[in-house]
């Protein structure tokens, strides 16, 4: 927890007000019983009504000074608080996107989930309660035993065995429930994952019935929670009626202890009354010092995680800037192979070939063969585990990454789209975009009959995920979105694949017309989509298998001609 107390820099003033008043709101609350022992061995006992008035306005005044100090260490906690709690988030989020493909694949969308939402608000709420407790509680208890001890020292050291006994109740009970909420959050990871996965394969669950396994599977999950969460709580619960039981196990003992004083003329009755009430003091702060520590162990749980998350480093970082060279190839590969993480097989192997300005390359082969991979180390998705990447002239890793993306614009194997307009959706191939530029997009996406067939036209609105479109009509938008931007490379990774043939022939028309100096890279599962590219990549089982026009690939590889034979079969049958 102290690695995130630089969040609470900006929050100095609060964070040493909130636990100021609190310590004035102790000191008030601390004279109240010896106010009290003078009512009882003055005021009753000489039948002063006059004294006991002037008193019970004294005790008023303490209560109502309290209260506005209580309040005031209330709200600049909470002020102090939520201003921690909006810089870790946002300084999360920040951490989170500048982690790479590889750091993400391999965090899991699920724990990241968890720790932005969950461990980030056990974090929030620990503060504030630390701020509002931490120094008020500790100085009740040191406070009333320093009290009980001007009154009688020898009944002062049944506060002392008292508070010893409290003390090691709450360091067992804390060294037990810290590891049980590390479990905790992380059960509550994969319920995130299986909720998530639910959610997103919707509609694969029930046109399998797989619904019954599902819910079981989920209801096996959030039960190995459950009982998480009980053993936590059953164990956190415990501090409650121990404090309880030993606090009123001493007042039973200071009654009858400080009865014999009493008789024996040490102390008042008055005095008694104000041990016992410094005791019950030390019982409520030690309560709320016991859901404090709670507290503490569950935000020490998710710090760790925070922490873990924030020694994440992005594999991938800006190069010191690129130079580019006149006349060099847009795009050159260089015995490049590729490994992810934790992977038994390279996806890319010893892969070598050049694409010159402007021309058009097509990208082919079987499922899993790597044809995605190779196309998202362009852009600097992943770094190549093996060779290099040249863009015009230049390694990736030389680029700044916003440069280096700025200069490509990539319509992805999934269509994703934002919850927003159609306008706003495209602009993020090019922030201020205008209409003009929008609709030319549009047009070469083929996307613009049913953009301005709604009255909405670029105003209509697009629901998260673009659910309210049709998967034709999403890729579309995507493809608009990387031309929008006019960049000096274009990929589109199986981009396409929901248009139908006619469609998707008058989108690579529109294409190959519109974007002569764009270099444009089409993966493609269809033969005919990438026919007519300049040169063809054919990958197999994460090699180069050929590389060529069409007709030449049909006479000289074998691995090209036989997709391109049996896709024809398909299409006479």
């Amino acid at each position: 927890m102290i690695k995130l107390m630089r969040y609470l820099r900006g929050y100095k003033l609060e964070s040493v007000v909130g636990p100021l008043f609190k310590f004035f709101e102790a000191c008030l609350e601390l004279l109240v019983p010896i106010v009290m022992a003078r009512v009882i061995d003055v005021g009753v006992k000489n039948g002063d009504s006059g004294y006991i008035l002037r008193m019970g306005a004294v005790l008023a005044a303490f209560a109502l000074s309290g209260v506005v100090c209580a309040l005031t260490a209330q709200y600049f906690a909470a002020k102090a608080s939520m201003g921690f709690g909006t810089k870790l988030r946002a300084d999360l989020y920040r951490h989170v996107n500048r982690l790479s493909f590889a750091e993400l694949d391999t965090a899991g969308a699920p724990t990241l989930i968890t720790r932005l939402t969950s461990d980030a608000n056990q974090a929030q709420a620990s503060i504030n309660l630390t701020l509002r407790l931490l120094l008020r509680s500790p100085f009740i208890v040191l406070g009333a035993i320093a009290m009980a001890f001007t009154i009688d020292a020898r009944l002062t050291l049944i506060f002392i065995g008292a508070t010893a006994l409290l003390g090691l109740c709450v360091f067992f009970v804390m060294r037990a429930t810290i590891p049980l909420y590390r479990r905790i959050q992380s059960r509550l990871d994969r319920v995130s994952r299986l909720t998530r996965e639910s959610l997103s394969g919707a509609r694969v669950i029930r046109a399998f019935s797989r619904q019954a396994s599902e819910k079981a599977d989920y209801e096996a999950e959030t039960g190995e929670l459950l009982r998480a969460q009980v053993r936590a709580g059953r164990l956190s619960a415990l501090l409650n009626p121990a404090t309880s039981a030993i606090v009123n196990a001493a007042i039973a003992l200071l009654v009858w202890q400080g009865g014999y004083r009493v008789f024996a003329g040490g102390i008042t009755q008055g005095e008694v009354v104000a041990l016992v009430n410094y005791m019950t003091q030390i019982l409520v702060a030690l309560l709320a010092l016991s859901n404090l520590i709670v507290q503490m162990a569950r935000g020490s749980a998710s710090a760790a995680r925070l922490n873990e998350l924030f020694a994440l480093r992005p594999s991938i970082v800006d190069g010191p800037g690129a130079q580019t060279e006149e006349g060099a190839n847009a795009v050159e590969f260089q015995r490049v192979s590729f490994r992810y993480p934790g992977a038994g097989a390279p996806s890319l192997a010893d892969v070598s070939f050049a694409a010159p300005r402007g021309s058009t390359i097509g990208v082919i082969g079987g499922t899993g063969s790597g044809k995605s991979t190779l196309v998202n180390l362009i852009p600097r998705l992943y770094d190549a585990t093996e060779g290099s990447v040249k863009v015009f002239g230049a390694d990736v890793k030389q680029y700044r990454l916003r440069e280096l993306r700025g200069r490509i614009g990539v319509a992805p194997q999934r269509a994703a789209l934002f919850r927003g307009t159609i306008r706003e959706n495209l602009q993020w191939g090019k922030p201020g975009a205008t209409d003009e530029e929008i609709t030319r997009a549009l047009t070469v996406a083929q996307a613009a009959d049913f953009v301005f067939a709604s009255p909405e036209g670029l105003d209509r609105h697009i629901e998260q995920g673009g659910r309210n479109l049709s998967g034709g009509q999403r890729q579309r938008l995507t493809i608009a979105r990387a031309l929008v931007g006019e960049p000096d490379i274009l990929i589109l990774d199986d981009s396409a694949s929901a248009l139908d043939y006619a469609t998707d022939a008058r989108l690579r028309r529109a294409i190959r017309e519109s974007t002569r100096d764009m270099t444009v890279f089409i993966v493609s599962q269809r033969v005919s989509s990438i026919r007519q590219a300049d040169a063809i990549l054919v990958l197999d089982d994460a090699h180069l298998a050929g590389v060529g026009t069409h007709e030449a690939l049909m006479r000289d590889c074998a691995v090209y001609r036989e997709i391109a034979l049996s896709q024809e079969k398909e299409a006479k049958a």
